[in-house]
């Protein structure tokens, strides 16, 4: 070989070196140069509530990339939302990351820094969310601890979140042409693209769900359609949370001509046990405080509905005498606020549009919500019409100056106790709470009532008020939940699962949709998708046995075998 043959061989070789590392760098920034079309993870979380982040941390545990993307400012949903009286039914169902969170809770309560308006030994909780002694976690908390916890788990496991991104609804969701399906990539209004091998929808409203357009209900199905008893229109079962008995529903009392008053529906009820549209109600989880340096007196908001309270006055008038609220005492003197009575902060019957309304509608169905409940809180401290006792009682808390500050002690977070409802090849109903049936492929398990709140205000035979829909039926044992339940069908999308929006009917949604049990089938589905990615099937095709061992090494309770 000569000299020229020689140098031209060096030339070729730097040349190619060049040139592969240049392949190399380009393939290295590919995501940040591509940032328009949008990066690409192993797994893409829409909805940063508590199961939100549970997927993510599982994800990161398995070794996937993964995104949360979030289209409020805060992580956490309700668990961050105000819910912090937690309802389970019976704790020891709950394991794996969720039963972490809540000994994350105990490790923050047992830092002294954590105690600034009560000491430590003055707060009891209490019921079924008691801590019990040497108990190794809590299950009561205010909204700024949780939301720490999950700060936490962010940060040590590097999960990338996207705070402010709204999926686009209506052209966001590219699918393939494949059989089944998959979602290729979601877009934001913002036009953010973010590709994915896996998805999660873990919002309350299943939208994700929706735009990929895999089979959901919305409302109460027919008692007919699964054989169950409970569910549908229910005014025989309503006979808890409702108005003293003869409360007149029109402006006039008594006059069926001076018109109905607000958020009463002149065509109700229905027909004992069949479906509609309707959904239970949605309210604020408000958390209060009694501390005078920590508390927010209640206004008198702008935009105060006189008549939206008239029903509440004449309900106190003709009888009725407590406080209606369940105010469950939370650390710090804080609680966890509920709905209680006929009239309270349940705004019963306007939310029916909320889950398939635009972004848009339902920024007003939430303000309307707000309002009702703002008003109502001062009506209850303020109002002569009001008893001096409850005024008393009611006057005496407040919003609290160091929760929710953005709004001044209200959250962003409506309790959305329903909304879409996924339907896949398997659905979970009456029978499976009841133990009647039981799904042979569970991924967790559930505990609570079967619990609907109401879901209308109707004129009875004798032409007063009543409430509908309210439903509170238990005494059954732990109860597991299907896989199937958390997928959609095998024909329409395989590479989507569903642990918040999951198949199941109205009443039995009405169990499963706790916080604890909505973060425990989360970290399954996080787990499918991993297992789904390293076998390259769809999610629905996943080898059971495999997916089941991993389960039980990380802790999640799959079986109830101990005694009710």
């Amino acid at each position: 070989m000569g000299k020229h043959d020689s140098a031209t061989t060096i030339w070729f070789a730097l040349k190619l070196r060049l040139i592969l590392a240049g392949l190399v760098m380009l393939r290295l920034v590919q995501p940040t140069a591509n940032a328009a079309a949008g990066a690409t993870y192993d797994l893409v979380v829409y909805g940063g509530t508590s199961a939100g982040v549970v997927a993510a941390v599982q994800a990161r545990r398995m070794g996937k990339s993964v995104v949360v993307i979030e289209p409020t400012q805060r992580l956490g949903g309700l668990t961050t939302g105000g819910l912090g009286q937690t309802d389970i039914g019976n704790k020891a169902a709950i394991g794996g990351i969720a039963r972490e969170f809540y000994r994350g809770i105990k490790l923050h309560y047992d830092q002294p820094s954590a105690w600034k308006w009560q000491r430590r030994e003055e707060y009891r909780d209490g019921g079924q969310t008691r801590t019990d002694t040497g108990e190794d976690t809590r299950w009561t908390f205010e909204p700024s601890a949780a939301l720490r916890v999950l700060n936490d788990w962010v940060t040590t496991n590097r999960i990338e979140v996207a705070y402010r991104q709204r999926l686009d609804r209506s052209t966001g969701v590219i699918l393939s042409v494949a059989t089944p399906p998959r979602i290729e990539s979601i877009r934001m209004e913002s036009g953010k693209v973010f590709q994915g091998r896996m998805f999660i929808d873990a919002t309350y409203e299943g939208d994700l769900m929706a735009a990929a357009k895999v089979s959901y209900t919305v409302g109460r199905e027919a008692n007919a359609q699964y054989g169950e008893t409970l569910n549908g229109v229910q005014p025989g079962q309503a006979r808890f949370h409702q108005l003293v008995k003869g409360v007149s529903p029109y402006v006039k009392p008594g006059d069926p001509a001076s018109g109905l008053l607000p958020h009463i529906d002149p065509q109700g009820p229905g027909l004992e046990g069949a479906g509609d549209r309707r959904i239970q109600a949605y309210c604020f989880r408000m958390c209060l405080t009694d501390h005078p340096d920590n508390r927010i007196p209640f206004q008198r908001p702008a935009g105060y509905q006189d008549s939206w309270y008239e029903l509440l006055l004449r309900n106190y008038e003709a009888g009725e005498k407590a406080p209606p609220w369940i105010n469950s005492s939370m650390p710090n003197r804080k609680t966890d606020t509920n709905n209680r009575l006929g009239c309270s902060t349940d705004f019963i019957g306007q939310n029916y549009a909320y889950p398939e309304a635009s972004y848009a509608e339902r920024e007003k169905i939430i303000a309307q919500h707000r309002l009702y409940q703002q008003g109502l809180m001062w009506t209850l401290a303020n109002h002569p019409r009001i008893p001096e006792a409850v005024r008393r009682e009611v006057a005496r808390w407040g919003m609290c100056k160091d929760e929710f500050t953005e709004g001044q002690g209200w959250q962003e977070q409506l309790y959305i106790r329903e909304a879409r409802r996924l339907v896949g090849d398997l659905v979970m109903t009456q029978h499976h709470c009841q133990g009647r049936e039981v799904a042979p492929d569970p991924v967790g398990l559930a505990a609570y009532t079967m619990d609907s709140h109401h879901t209308q205000r109707y004129i009875d035979a004798q032409g007063h008020v009543r409430n509908e829909g309210d439903v509170e039926v238990g005494g059954f044992s732990p109860y597991a939940i299907g896989y199937r339940a958390i997928v959609p069908k095998a024909q329409e999308c395989g590479n989507l699962l569903v642990p918040v929006c999951l198949a199941a009917s109205h009443i039995a949604y009405g169990s499963i949709r706790m916080e604890p049990v909505f973060m425990v089938l989360a970290q399954s589905a996080a787990t499918a998708a991993a297992h789904a990615m390293d076998e390259q099937l769809p999610v629905q095709r996943i080898a059971q046995p495999r997916f089941r061992a991993r389960l039980e090494a990380d802790h999640q309770v799959l079986i109830w075998t101990k005694r009710k």
